[in-house]
């Protein structure tokens, strides 16, 4: 898998990042567009991994305080899935996160990814929430 990473909207990495989240949340899960593409866009680093050239998963990481990183849309085509790509992906968001000086990790994970992203050695926090009308909760990793 080959890595991009993008701080630039009008970049093609960006626009494949976009891609593949219309793709995931907007299609597969019928999350509003107008919630999906959102004011941080041009505040965030992207990331979009490639199998074969083509887009195949995608984040985006925000710095919200000193030493705080939250990784945010992450997602992986349907095709994908279930073949190491996520990991992967989480992989080198951390890799880079770490370059940072970063003390913790934070996001806000779908219920259902919850297993996923304790994998990557995240904790669930607190309270769930609805996002876009699904079930989710907070999860902090520290490094």
């Amino acid at each position: 898998m080959e890595f991009k990473w993008t701080d630039d909207v009008s970049d093609k990495v960006y626009k494949d990042a976009i891609h593949i989240r219309k793709e995931v949340f907007v299609k597969e899960q019928q999350v509003d567009p107008s919630l999906e593409i959102d004011e941080l866009e041009d505040q965030t680093l992207h990331l979009v991994g490639y199998i074969n050239s083509v887009p195949s998963a995608t984040a985006r990481i925000y710095e919200k305080a000193p030493h705080l990183f939250k990784i945010q849309r992450v997602a992986v085509v349907s095709s994908a899935r279930k073949t190491g790509t996520g990991k992967k992906l989480m992989t080198e968001l951390e890799r880079y996160i770490r370059t940072q000086n970063a003390e913790i990790m934070i996001l806000d994970s779908q219920d259902q990814a919850i297993p996923f992203y304790e994998k990557s050695g995240f904790s669930m926090e607190g309270d769930g929430f609805m996002d876009a009308g699904i079930p989710h909760h907070r999860m902090t990793k520290r490094i």
